[in-house]
């Protein structure tokens, strides 16, 4: 379907159905985009707008060297949270207190990125201050937006999305102009979707015109109207759209604005589903990210609509587009496109029942998330955080309506603190730390829902560097736990008391703390607590204790988590057994240790696990006089902490004082100059990334192959020239285009120029670059080519 998301025809950049017409509107846009940095669709919902923006989007993203991204705002209810969609569609996984425009900023500076920005119009006047921000601060970004409205910015072009042609009244005897029509296309495309053998005929050619006419040409309508030619005639439906246009507007139809259309449209799809059809359709509407079988059964299956015939209701939905079924392998989800999901919230005011279905799907997300903890130590973790991410928007539309309704603010609390996992481990940390401190300013009273609240807060904070802050959370979580004399509360105070004493220094305070806190967790039969107390009293024994002590809280927390097929803190106890081992002087132990929680750390996205693993390979590296990787491994560690706005430093003393001594070490062998090279080389590197460039030099059966190879440069010339174009970061397309030679000639040089160097990914092209230049060899070679 068309519709302002867009999304029901999409996997991707490209569609389920096939995309009609637009070509002048395809060139315009495209025209607009070399012309101006900020370029908006306008038009009605159900224009097209989306669908045209992906399309022109897919088309050009190989000019772009960082791609296309596309941000969605459609979910959006509160325009304090503009920002942070921009940082969860971009996955900014920022461990700081800094503020989500200032992570964007950040973020996009250095990039050359096409954003879609979608739906702005309900959001208008954040989205567009906060695009002008980003316009103004990331020189590389552009921006293709869609809005019912202008964004209005200074040097923004408009492009005004007209509707699909239709045949003219002078046409209708023309069959050649009636049949190549824009609408007539569309209607016959998505027509044979569910009639295989219809075909624009003498006989109904009339109908066709009139049908597509009296439907102003809109995409969205036609679609809808397609899908009763499964029953219907071409006559038949335009003599019930005729009469439900006259019965809606009343009035001239010359004169009827085509919300209007749209809306009578949706009124007389509504009016041919069942009963039971159009109550599902009303109450999935509390979905505002879309969902699984099971939340639609367990949050619409009540009274009128019994749970166990849920998922019939949900097929016939499915069937008539109402409903958008999304597979990916094994997992389905369902939601509805925009327009059609305000339709069935206005249906559900009137039915009374928003309260009711808001109330019961706050209560679902809450059990998920109890579920989560519960079954936190065990396998499946990050399953169970990418399931939390899918559903994140919903999360958020729970925690919004349990903040702002009388009473449910204690329910709120619970389930923001029972997401502790999803904000610290999941990626959302900024986000997480924004929501508890909202929380916190409306929750009151020594109660276990604000004492569960500050401990996590009080984490968050402590991820952040925010000490401060942290200590306000916890001076205020130990007062709850005494006043309740609650023993969990009182296990978490002395956890993350703890914590705050180890990254401010004072480890013996830290490791007195620990012991307190394993003890509490372990009463209450918590053993996910348990081992996340004990690697990080692994961590502060790590520098205040001999070396054997931390190696064996660190084999106690590995030999528990393996039993329990738990991976988040066997990877931080992996980490730390790394950490042991090469204070200790064991290089192949500590290295052996580092890959085995980096390899974990694939599945999961916890930047900070990631950033302190490779800081540690980067260690290992310069202890094995492998200056080389040293520096990539180091560039790689600061190019995860940037991309979380937090670095080392917030870990304490005395992990920055290691982080810092190996770090002048690396400069003084290779010179400060070409350190900033291959960081500067490598400022872009993604998480996934540089997992990928750490795991490729530990495999090396040499690690020094860079240093190696470059000896004598087996490249050609013209390898030579776009290797270099490579370390610039440049995308093969955009090599292309400098180069003057085909995408796929470049895509074979890449090939090969890997091949030689003996390098898995590009990643490492960069620091080998920088590596030939100061051995003189590219020098060499460059005066070999010129001669």
């Amino acid at each position: 379907m068309y519709d302002d998301s867009g999304r029901g025809c999409l996997v991707g950049s490209g569609g389920l159905t096939s995309f009609v017409g637009r070509r002048q509107e395809i060139a315009d846009v495209r025209r607009n985009l070399s012309a101006s940095r900020l370029v908006t669709l306008t038009g009605p919902g159900g224009i097209g707008k989306t669908r045209l923006a992906l399309v022109v989007a897919d088309r050009v993203r190989r000019a772009f060297r960082d791609g296309t991204q596309v941000v969605q705002l459609a979910s959006l209810h509160d325009v304090r949270e503009v920002a942070s969609a921009f940082t969860s569609a971009l996955a900014v996984l920022d461990q700081s207190n800094r503020s989500a425009t200032q992570q964007l900023v950040d973020h996009l500076g250095t990039q050359q990125v096409l954003l879609v920005v979608d739906n702005c119009e309900h959001v208008l006047t954040a989205t567009a201050e906060l695009l002008a921000e980003l316009l103004e601060a990331a020189p590389g970004l552009r921006v293709l937006a869609t809005s019912r409205e202008p964004l209005g910015i200074a040097g923004e072009l408009v492009t005004v999305i007209p509707p699909l042609s239709v045949p003219a009244a002078e046409q209708s005897h023309d069959a050649a102009s009636v049949d190549h029509s824009e609408a007539v296309q569309l209607l016959v495309d998505r027509a044979r979707s569910v009639a295989p053998d219809f075909a624009v005929t003498d006989a109904n050619r009339p109908a066709v015109q009139q049908l597509c006419e009296r439907l102003d040409g809109m995409p969205l309508a036609i679609e809808l109207a397609a899908i009763r030619l499964r029953t219907l005639s071409v006559g038949q439906v335009v003599e019930r759209l005729d009469h439900r246009f006259e019965l809606l507007t009343g009035g001239s139809r010359a004169a009827r604005p085509r919300q209007q259309t749209l809306r009578a449209l949706i009124d007389w799809s509504h009016e041919l589903c069942s009963d039971d059809e159009r109550l599902l359709w009303a109450r999935l509407s509390v979905f505002p990210g879309g969902c699984d079988l099971r939340a639609v059964e367990e949050v619409c299956g009540f009274g009128d609509l019994a749970p166990e015939r849920v998922v019939d209701v949900l097929d016939r939905l499915v069937a008539k587009s109402i409903v958008i079924a999304e597979h990916t392998g094994e997992l389905v989800r369902y939601r509805q496109l925009m327009t059609v999901r305000e339709y069935g919230a206005e249906r559900l005011d009137g039915l009374g029942e928003p309260p009711v279905l808001r109330r019961r799907m706050r209560d679902h997300y809450l059990c998920r998330a109890r579920s989560m903890v519960e079954r936190w130590c065990g396998p499946g973790q990050h399953e169970m955080l990418a399931a939390m991410r899918r559903d994140h928007t919903n999360l958020l539309a729970a925690l919004e309506w349990s903040l702002t309704t009388p009473g449910e603010r204690p329910a709120g609390g619970r389930l923001a603190s029972l997401l502790c996992y999803h904000w610290i481990a999941g990626g959302s940390l900024s986000e997480g730390r924004r929501w508890l401190d909202r929380i916190l300013g409306v929750l009151d009273g020594d109660t276990p829902e604000r004492g569960s609240v500050l401990w996590v807060a009080a984490w968050a904070t402590l991820l952040q560097g925010d000490r401060e802050a942290a200590d306000v959370r916890l001076t205020e979580l130990e007062h709850v736990a005494t006043a309740l004399d609650d023993a969990e509360l009182a296990a978490h105070a002395a956890n993350w008391r703890a914590l705050h004493h180890l990254f401010s220094g004072d480890l013996p305070a830290a490791i007195g703390l620990y012991h307190r806190a394993v003890r509490g967790h372990r009463a209450l039969g918590n053993t996910g607590a348990v081992l996340t107390a004990q690697f990080q009293l692994a961590m502060a024994r790590n520098f205040q204790e001999p070396v054997g002590d931390a190696l064996e809280t660190c084999r106690e927390v590995l030999a528990v988590s393996a039993r329990h097929g738990e991976r988040w803190n066997h990877a931080y106890a992996l980490w730390i057994s790394g950490l042991q081992h090469w204070r200790a002087g064991d290089v192949p132990a500590a290295k052996q240790a580092a890959v085995a929680a980096l390899e974990i750390q694939r599945d999961f996205t916890d930047g900070v696990c990631t950033a302190l693993v490779l800081e540690l390979m980067s260690w290992i590296a310069m202890s094995g006089r492998h200056a080389d990787n040293a520096a990539m491994l180091g560039a790689a560690a600061r190019a995860v902490w940037h991309r979380l706005g937090t670095s080392v430093d917030a870990f304490g003393p005395h992990i920055t004082a290691d982080s810092r001594r190996m770090a002048r070490q690396v400069a003084e062998t290779l010179g400060t100059e070409r350190v900033e090279r291959v960081t500067q080389r490598l400022a872009r590197l993604t998480k996934a990334e540089a997992i990928e460039l750490a795991l490729e030099i530990a495999a090396a059966v040499k690690p020094a192959t860079a240093t190696r190879v470059l000896r004598s440069c087996p490249l050609t010339d013209r390898e030579l020239e776009v290797a270099r174009l490579i370390a610039e970061g440049l995308s093969n397309r955009a090599i292309a285009e400098i180069l003057v030679i085909s995408p796929r000639t470049v895509d074979g040089h890449v090939e090969r120029i890997l091949g030689k160097l003996g390098f898995a990914s590009r990643t490492r092209v960069a620091s080998w670059i920088v590596s030939l230049d100061e051995s003189g060899d590219g020098a060499r070679a460059s005066r070999a080519a010129t001669s």
